[in-house]
């Protein structure tokens, strides 16, 4: 299946929040980000979501930007 680029980047945050036995909040607090951000991407309020959000989020996992997105979906994720 493929997916859209927002639903790639949000199923790459939940891999992250399962793999670090943490959540949104956290993570994003950590980054010096408000977890709403990821939130309205979750909730559709937000078609496109900003490299400087996947950004922050990384930092509060502790996680660079290539890590982040080294997954296959990524290459085949379609524009939202």
């Amino acid at each position: 299946m493929i997916m859209k680029l927002n639903e790639a980047i949000l199923c790459r945050i939940y891999e992250i929040c399962k793999e670090q036995n943490s959540n949104i909040c956290e993570i994003c607090l950590k980054g010096g980000m408000s977890p709403s951000s990821i939130y309205d991407l979750a909730k559709g309020r937000t078609k496109c979501s900003k490299v400087i959000t996947v950004k922050c989020f990384c930092e509060g996992a502790g996680i660079t930007l290539s890590e982040f997105f080294n997954k296959d979906y990524f290459n085949e994720a379609e524009d939202d």
